[in-house]
Parts: C-alpha cells; sequence; structure tokens
C-alpha cells in the first residue's frame, strides 16, 4: 500500500488530465521517515505539457499534492523523470 495514498491519487488524476497519452503515466513512491518522493513519468512528448511554461503546470501539481498529502500525514516532493 502506498504511504500516501490521496496524494498519489490527486497525483495520477491531474497527470493523466494533462498528458494526450494517458496510459504512460507511471508513478512511483519512495518513502523516507515523514517525506514520501513521488517520482511520475510521462512519454517524452508530453513532458514539456506536465511542466508547463516555466515550470507553472509542475508547481501548480505539487501545490495540489502537498494540500492533498496533509490528509496522508505526509509531507511529499514531487519529481517529474524522464
Amino acid at each position: 500500500m502506498s504511504p500516501a495514498p490521496t496524494a498519489e491519487a490527486v497525483l495520477t488524476h491531474l497527470c493523466t488530465s494533462v498528458v494526450t497519452d494517458p496510459d504512460s503515466v507511471s508513478i512511483e513512491a519512495h518513502e523516507d521517515g515523514d517525506l514520501v518522493r513521488l517520482d511520475v513519468s510521462v512519454a517524452p512528448e508530453d513532458m514539456g505539457r506536465i511542466i508547463g511554461r516555466r515550470g507553472r503546470v509542475a508547481s501548480a501539481i505539487r501545490t495540489v499534492v502537498n494540500a492533498a498529502a496533509s490528509k496522508d500525514g505526509v509531507t511529499t516532493r514531487v519529481e517529474f523523470v524522464e
């Protein structure tokens, strides 16, 4: 079971809504104490969409996921990996 199920569900929903190939979205959770790192992988052609201009989409995703993580009682760090 994921250490941050609510945050992971919100992150999955947001990422699949932004990209053109939702089947390529994968999320891995890594737990380190009360910090949960969520690594997001998308198709190479969708990386620009998920990050956005000047990182605004990525920043917004991180903000919403951190708010959802408070329900899980953890702190999250969202990383977008290639």
